[in-house]
């Protein structure tokens, strides 16, 4: 067995690098190409070393069969995961989804007489994504209306799931470093933000507002969970996937949203050979996807349009 000491001198061969490969896309859909080999050799070098294993071979089964797999997952995945965000990332796409996007749910909504809004964020990694939407809509002050005891008329929830268990914890968390700022208008930090000893907070209004919790996109029945969606954001998430796994996230955002719903990726995505199922709809400065609206139905209760 490889000591503590042993790791660094342990390779990936390629026919380990295979193995785990295909491993990983059949449980996270992810798809690394050949040229992953290498830094995946380097991020999880050190599990080996962690779990007294002698090879990446002994790695591929202990994330196969051991009873603790579950656990070693989660460890995996925080390595080899790509988490890098900062608020109000694709800035000019947030402002079109402020003014333009909200008004049309806002409308959509009080036509099917509710007065809910729920929208996904899916992969947030360590919540940016989240905090920043729950800000635009607030800012949109569509949304921030009460009934005369003072009760908010509106229910609105932004959701955000990740695989990374790590992340999550630091998107509850809701402490941000500085550079979580880099595009970042200064007055949205001083109305959005407590800055203490530990970091810049996310102020309680917003917090509220955020829900999270530890998602792999592929379970179709966790999303079930988060109920229907207004708008769901995958942004730079689908080039990661491999092709099947693209065509069965994309499937269950469709099933997800309510009529009329609309879908945002990234700017360097798009459903062309994955779903049909969707329209274009063209905002002033960016092209996003929508659900066809079907007469504004109302799936939160079925039967009333």
């Amino acid at each position: 067995m490889a000591r503590l000491s042993d790791a660094d001198g342990v390779v990936l061969r390629p026919e380990e690098f295979r193995l785990l490969r295909d491993l990983f896309s059949a449980r996270t859909g992810i798809a690394f190409g050949p040229e992953s080999r290498f830094a995946i050799e380097r991020r999880l070098r050190e599990r080996l070393a962690v779990l007294n294993l002698a090879n990446f071979s002994e790695y591929y089964h202990f994330l196969r069969f051991n009873p603790l797999a579950d656990a070693e997952w989660d460890e995996a995945l925080d390595l080899v995961t790509t988490n890098e965000t900062y608020f109000f990332r694709e800035d000019f796409q947030l402002r079109a989804f402020r003014d333009e996007v909200l008004p049309l749910l806002a409308n959509q909504a009080e036509q099917s007489r509710t007065r809910r809004l729920s929208i996904w964020s899916a992969g947030c990694s360590t919540g940016e994504e989240v905090y920043s939407i729950a800000i635009l809509i607030h800012q949109s002050g569509l949304f921030n209306r009460k009934a005369p005891n003072s009760e908010p008329l509106w229910d609105v929830r932004v959701h955000g799931s990740d695989i990374s268990r790590r992340c999550i914890a630091n998107a509850r968390r809701a402490v941000y470093a500085g550079g979580a700022f880099r595009v970042t208008p200064p007055e949205v930090r001083r109305d959005f933000f407590e800055d203490r000893a530990d970091g810049f907070h996310v102020i309680e209004s917003i917090r509220d507002m955020c829900h999270f919790g530890q998602m792999n996109l592929l379970h179709a029945d966790r999303a079930r969970v988060l109920g229907n969606m207004d708008a769901i954001f995958c942004r730079n998430m689908l080039i990661y996937f491999d092709a099947p796994a693209r065509k069965q996230v994309i499937s269950t955002f469709h099933e997800r949203l309510l009529p009329g719903g609309v879908l945002l990726l990234g700017h360097s995505e798009s459903l062309l050979n994955v779903s049909t199922a969707f329209e274009l709809l063209h905002l002033r400065g960016d092209l996003i996807y929508r659900k066809p609206p079907a007469q504004f139905r109302d799936s939160r209760n079925p039967g009333k349009v």
